[in-house]
């Protein structure tokens, strides 16, 4: 399962020839790989990027009567891996995940794929999880892409120009033998508009139609001396190969305009920021013609020197819109215009900022200060489109009264990760504070208040791992965190295999809510459902005795006081050796969607249905508040007492509330106040539920009397 269905939207992969495609842009790359004759896909979810994966799994009927063969992958090495049958044979395929940190992970295969070289097109589609919004560190896949020689596509953030892109990505693949990178924005990959589609194309190869041979070649075994021979290739044959496919097919655009002394280059996705930029101060138009002339590259990797150097000669100057750091695309220019001695002085970092999203604010106060730089005369034009959007955020501040207050990620309402940090919040209060390794996923949230654990986050998988350096000079054993699709990520073999090899001590919490949650609820291996809707054979504890692991426990994650128990028994117990807690809690969104519906239907069908819902007796909280500090739960907030005599507001349980019980499971386990009160709404009551209910009140009003 996974948090959106695309069933019914996959109904537009089908389309043929000349219908029109309206959709997003997710669904749109898929229709265009689909149209490219691509054999095989593979990926592993991740922002911006999680749904192309759901997509094919939707849609698997579809790629099934075309031959396309689809794998939900263990990790971003796995997806990067399959790529290897597009070294020998001529196979188009296609990889996707997150980048750059699914980069990082795919980074071994990867490497091998860009030496060796490929004869079928070879697709990368990254998601560039880059900006204010971003869920990860700040780099970008420019870098990769120019240290393995691998062709990085940026195409404009419109249906059309993405959809051609994944066309033309899979061309200049077979046209110069080497992987290409597709970088998808987040607002590029939902992007709804529409494209005129074609027909769906059968890959030459596949299960339908298989290859009778295998093919040897050693020139491609990335071995010396064959390596030095790769290397060679790479810059006398594939590079000039690329230029001159980017060249004659016209990947990057060029739009004129009649102020021709100056000229904007920019990345493809951040062409629709640029435009409005220049609508805003006047010098452009909102059907897309624009004063001054645009170089866009929807192909940042490998540049075109010849277009370059065209696009700038008779200009004074120039203005390269590069997101992101350090500014390869800026210094790569400047080098270009130096070797053909061209004079055009260049802007780039410095009217805009060197680092961090480039937002249409950004762009716009960016535009407006080349333009300052660059034509002087009409310096004041282009600053009092500046000073009105200073105007309007001092408004805002005014009629606000105050900054608006941060608002960071958190568990959601009745997350099942949640009760473990409260256990563990109220362990430390016995035995002192531990340093706790923090992992990739929903419970990195708990490095956030109130519970403010995460000594040190290094990657997916790897909470463990970076464990095994600090926990010997640890006065206390070290608590490492992880995800079961952490586990199955990466965590098994580069953190618990290496645990148990070395003989570590330390205690591991795996988080087992049965999905990668953070990523929208996909199945893994311990979601004991495949991608065929088959059990998968596969659990975490089988695994972890595969290992090696001696100690498991396994524990419900919302029963607080017996996950206390043994958190306290696993860091102070006499024996050595690596200690493994499963918390077992299905994923509450995941949860919900699946209850939610039944209820509905139960309720409406006359059914009897029973809802538990938690609250707090207002005479009886003292106002301490020490349960919602010690829990966090965002349902559980404070209210106005209703006691006059008493001005400490007390707590309230809001009608987010979705039942499970925390509240009062922390209440219980840290020996806080009994305020806390379990009620069960029943919809469509029995006769019994009326006559209980009618003699509940009468003791209830008989006992208040007295």
């Amino acid at each position: 399962m996974a948090e959106r269905s695309f069933a019914k939207e996959v109904a537009l992969l089908e389309l043929g020839d000349g219908e029109l495609f309206e959709g997003e842009g997710i669904l749109a790359v898929a229709k265009a790989m689909l149209q490219s004759g691509v054999a095989y896909v593979g990926g592993y979810q991740g922002a911006p990027v999680s749904h192309m994966m759901d997509v094919f799994s939707d849609g698997r009927h579809i790629l099934e009567r075309l031959g396309v063969h689809v794998e939900s992958c263990a990790n971003e090495a796995t997806a990067a891996a399959m790529l290897g049958a597009s070294i020998n044979y001529p196979l188009r395929g296609c990889a996707v995940w997150k980048s750059t940190v699914g980069t990082n992970v795919a980074s071994d295969a990867l490497s091998n794929l860009a030496s060796a070289g490929v004869i079928g097109g070879t697709l990368i589609v990254v998601g560039e999880d880059y900006g204010d919004g971003a869920s990860i560190i700040q780099e970008r896949s420019q870098a990769f892409a120019m240290k393995s020689q691998m062709w990085l596509l940026d195409p404009r953030p419109n249906l059309p120009s993405i959809v051609s892109a994944v066309e033309y990505g899979f061309e200049l693949s077979e046209a110069s033998r080497t992987p290409v990178m597709l970088e998808l924005r987040i607002r590029a990959c939902h992007v709804q508009g529409s494209f005129v589609a074609k027909d769906n194309q059968a890959p030459t190869y596949s299960h339908r139609n298989v290859i009778e041979d295998p093919s040897f070649d050693y020139s491609r075994i990335c071995l010396p001396p064959a390596t030095y021979s790769q290397e060679q290739e790479k810059v006398h044959e594939r590079w000039p190969a690329a230029v001159e496919f980017i060249r004659e097919r016209g990947l990057n655009e060029f739009f004129s305009g009649q102020m021709e002394s100056i000229g904007i280059i920019c990345q493809g996705g951040m062409y629709n920021a640029v435009l409005r930029g220049l609508e805003r101060l006047g010098l452009a138009e909102s059907d897309g013609t624009t004063h001054i002339p645009i170089y866009v590259l929807n192909v940042t990797y490998p540049l075109v020197p010849e277009e370059v150097q065209q696009f700038c000669a008779q200009k004074a100057a120039v203005l390269v819109v590069e997101e992101g750091q350090p500014n390869y695309i800026e210094e790569s220019i400047s080098s270009l215009l130096r070797k053909a001695d061209l004079q055009t002085k260049l802007y780039g970092k410095g009217p805009l900022p060197m680092a961090g999203e480039y937002t249409g604010e950004v762009v716009l106060r960016g535009l407006s200060k080349f333009l300052e730089g660059a034509l002087p005369g009409q310096a004041e034009t282009y600053r009092r489109e500046i000073d009105a959007v200073d105007a309007t955020k001092r408004r805002a501040m005014e009629l606000l009264g105050q900054p608006v207050p941060t608002r960071p990620p958190g568990f959601c309402t009745g997350c099942p990760e949640r009760p473990v940090f409260s256990a563990l919040k109220i362990v430390q209060k016995e035995i002192g504070d531990v340093h706790v390794s923090a992992d990739i996923g929903c419970h990195t949230f708990a490095t956030l208040p109130p519970f403010n654990m995460g000594n040190t986050v290094l990657g997916y998988g790897l909470g463990l791992a970076s464990s095994s350096a600090v926990a010997p000079a640890m006065k206390r054993r070290v608590v490492s965190i992880m995800g079961d699709g952490g586990f199955w990520h990466n965590g098994l073999t580069s953190g618990v295999s290496n645990a148990v090899f070395n003989k570590n001590d330390g205690v591991l919490v795996v988080m087992n809510n049965g999905f990668t949650a953070a990523t929208g609820g996909q199945n893994i291996p311990s979601s004991q459902r495949n991608p065929f809707d088959e059990p998968s054979g596969q659990d975490l504890q089988s695994a972890l005795r595969g290992v090696g692991v001696k100690w498991i426990r396994k524990v419900r994650t919302y029963s607080v006081s017996k996950m206390a128990k043994t958190l306290r028994h696993a860091l102070t117990s006499p024996s050595n050796g690596l200690k493994v807690i499963i918390a077992n809690g299905e994923c509450q969104l995941a949860r919900q969607r699946r209850l939610r519906p039944l209820f509905k239907k139960n309720v409406e069908s006359g059914k009897r249905t029973v809802r538990t819902r938690f609250g707090i007796d207002d005479t009886v909280c003292t106002g301490d508040h020490s349960c919602i500090r010690l829990s966090g739960c965002p349902s559980l907030t404070i209210k106005p007492n209703p006691d006059p005599l008493r001005t400490d507001p007390v707590a309230h349980v809001n009608n987010d509330c979705v039942g499970c019980g925390l509240c009062g499971e922390v209440a219980h386990a840290a020996v806080l106040c009994p305020s806390f009160y379990e009620a069960r709404v029943v919809h469509n009551p029995t006769v019994f539920d009326r006559l209980l209910d009618r003699f509940r009140r009468r003791v209830i009003g008989a006992m208040s009397a007295s």
